[in-house]
């Protein structure tokens, strides 16, 4: 990356920590751990299945679950089509899901997927500050329902759900409760026990960790609700097969124990640059927030710019900030999150997602204040 572009979407991707880094070249070559988890008949096998059950205690230890309750998988996206085609395939019947407006789109189109199939799903709406309530889910809930899935911090606009109150409603129900986490993973605590979490989906480059590997935890007296989506070889636990991939797997525990060494002193800098930015950004004639109450992570900002002729696209030389997620960015589509916590598509066009992390400075934060307050400036000049 080009040194005079300032990274601000975090929330998309994270570099890799140079820790991490370190860890998985030492799994590559034929110096290094290299050999196939799965062959236990030799030393290179058992030496990589060593690393790989280490990497699944770190990240187990991250969110309060037990070892064995950890699975591999290729990232979040997959963990997610896990948690619900699963769950759907093994309930035999068709049980009736509870998700809401403002998921991830790894969420809303498997849910739409198993629509197609006859499946019925109910979608929350949030309140007018992206928040999903207990007693709306509480709302949505009707004999039938075998699932809720809801994410824990939501990609754009950086709110927390309370899933801690909303576990013991969709539990009274006899529903399972899903939580999408690869917003949340090492940038507030989470423990699974504790929230009551049933099965969670996490991936690791949103945590300093590679692209390609996530994971899925699955409360051990939940998997026998859970049917494999991938076959062939019966790999952990039966619930998901192929080769293990023992470098991105150590990176996975590598950036969760880095994150659980250094979350509380991260998320303290990254809340002081963050509002250092809001600060600067809001100083500037027609930006305002998206949303203004409930709890939210300072990792993430959705801010408006309330000016006739400006567009995100107008930051991209100097500034990597993102208009909207990356799942919708794809394929060019407004926001199904501003729209939902009401913003009409010019509101939504005008908005731009910054978003810090671990290697965002003092001087990146100046610079993306600078770069957005001459932006407006040249756009009032044109008017």
């Amino acid at each position: 990356m080009s040194a005079d572009l300032h990274y601000f979407d975090y929330a998309a991707t994270t570099p890799a920590d140079p820790r991490v880094i370190t860890s998985m070249v030492n799994c590559l070559g034929i110096d290094g751990v290299f050999g196939n988890p799965a062959s236990n008949s030799h030393a290179a096998g058992i030496r990589a299945r060593g690393l790989v059950e280490k990497a699944r205690e770190q990240v187990a230890m991250l969110i309060g679950a037990r070892a064995d309750e950890i699975i591999w998988t290729s990232g979040a996206t997959e963990s997610n089509n896990l948690a619900l085609k699963g769950f759907a395939e093994a309930s035999g019947a068709l049980p009736h899901i509870v998700t809401s407006r403002i998921e991830h789109k790894a969420i809303l189109d498997t849910a739409a997927s198993l629509e197609r199939r006859g499946l019925s799903v109910t979608y929350v709406e949030p309140d007018q500050n992206g928040v999903i309530t207990a007693a709306a889910v509480s709302a949505a809930l009707r004999p039938g329902t075998g699932m809720v899935s809801l994410m824990l911090v939501n990609n754009e606009i950086g709110t927390v759900t309370d899933i801690a109150a909303i576990a013991p409603v969709v539990h009274a129900a006899g529903a399972l409760l899903h939580v999408d986490a690869a917003q949340a993973l090492g940038k507030t605590p989470i423990d699974v026990k504790a929230l009551g979490i049933d099965f969670m989906s996490m991936s690791a480059h949103k945590v300093y960790g590679p692209k390609g590997i996530g994971a899925l935890y699955v409360a051990r007296e939940a998997a026998k609700r859970l049917a494999p989506q991938m076959h062939g070889g019966g790999h952990e636990g039966g619930l998901r097969s192929g080769t293990l991939a023992t470098h991105q797997i150590v990176g996975m525990g590598t950036a969760c124990a880095i994150a659980m060494a250094e979350m509380e002193a991260d998320t303290a800098r990254i809340t002081a640059l963050s509002k250092r930015l809001l600060d600067g950004v809001l100083s500037i004639d027609g930006a305002e927030k998206n949303v203004h109450d409930g709890l939210h992570i300072p990792h993430t900002l959705s801010l408006r710019i309330d000016r006739a002729g400006f567009f995100p696209f107008m930051l991209a030389a100097d500034l990597a900030i993102s208009s909207t997620s990356a799942c919708s960015s794809a394929s060019s589509a407004v926001s199904h999150v501003l729209s939902a916590i009401g913003l009409d598509e010019h509101a939504a066009a005008r908005t731009i997602r910054v978003s810090l992390g671990r290697f965002t400075t003092e001087q990146d934060v100046d610079r993306a204040i600078a770069c957005i307050r001459q932006v407006v400036d040249q756009c009032l000049v044109v008017q």
